[in-house]
């Protein structure tokens, strides 16, 4: 073996470098999602979105809660049992309505109890996803954001308070439509909220809702726990170690990964895929 071919070699191991440092990552978190499925006797299921930026050319590239996290998001119920406790890691910025609205009915569907844990922040649809939730428990540090629904790149009640100061004769088509949109959308998210918290809140869940939809704050207005109390929310703050420890194992990639991350198959309330 000459030098030249130890220089090839070289350049084979660093081009098969981050493949390997990836699968190890993958290997870890997988170890770790387990031992917490062990500890609490749940379904651990993770939505993490991290801003990545592509190989080459180092442009960033946010990411949201689309279809493709509910879709799986979704299977990852379908494949628990319907006692088996659900324990969600979210870590995001929000994302699709569609998307987290499909997340939070089935996961207020669910049967066994729900534990939404925030190591950081859930903001808008991250959200509307944590109030689905039997129990949030958050970082003492963590937030959750409002719920007023975005038409577009303006906020829904700002469209109407703009069109309350100009008479409707001197108002263009767009503009009309974008007010009936926003009035349309407001009405939506406030049942919609109001219809996750009522068994948890009873008769408070309209006073919440129309709190958290109706604008009063711009829409990345951090919601810490002393806010979320005020409004009348439970929250905990007992998050366990083992999800700081796995929320380190998902540092800024340069690589693409899937947000959305569980075990692929069926568990069973008794049984050899759960260890007591």
């Amino acid at each position: 073996m000459n030098y030249f071919d130890l220089f090839w070699i070289f350049l084979l191991f660093l081009a098969l470098l981050p493949s390997l440092k990836q699968r190890m990552m993958e290997g870890a978190r997988v170890r770790l999602i387990r031992e917490i499925e062990k500890r609490r006797g749940s379904r651990v299921i993770l939505l993490i979105h991290r801003q990545e930026s592509m190989n080459f050319l180092g442009i960033p590239i946010l990411k949201y809660i689309d279809i493709n996290d509910s879709e799986q998001i979704l299977r990852a119920i379908r494949m628990t049992p319907p006692d088996m406790p659900i324990d969600l890691i979210i870590h995001t910025p929000g994302g699709l309505v569609l998307a987290a609205e499909q997340i939070a009915r089935a996961l207020k569907a669910h049967r066994g109890k729900v534990t939404v844990f925030v190591p950081h922040y859930a903001m808008s649809g991250g959200t509307l996803i944590a109030l689905s939730a039997d129990e949030i428990v958050m970082d003492e540090n963590a937030v959750l954001g409002p719920l007023d629904p975005q038409i577009g790149q303006f906020p829904a009640v700002s469209i109407i308070k703009a069109a309350e100061m100009k008479d409707p004769k001197d108002m263009d088509d767009n503009t009309l439509i974008l007010l009936d949109v926003a009035k349309k959308a407001i009405k939506q998210m406030k049942e919609f909220v109001e219809e996750l918290l009522y068994e948890k809140m009873g008769e408070r869940a309209g006073e919440i809702s129309e709190k958290l939809t109706s604008g009063g704050w711009t829409h990345d207005y951090p919601l810490t726990i002393d806010k979320l109390k005020e409004l009348g929310l439970e929250v905990s703050t007992e998050i366990p170690t083992l999800v700081y420890d796995l929320m380190e194992l998902f540092p800024q990639p340069i690589q693409h990964r899937p947000s959305v991350q569980f075990i692929p198959f069926p568990y069973k309330k008794e049984g050899k895929n759960i260890e007591k």
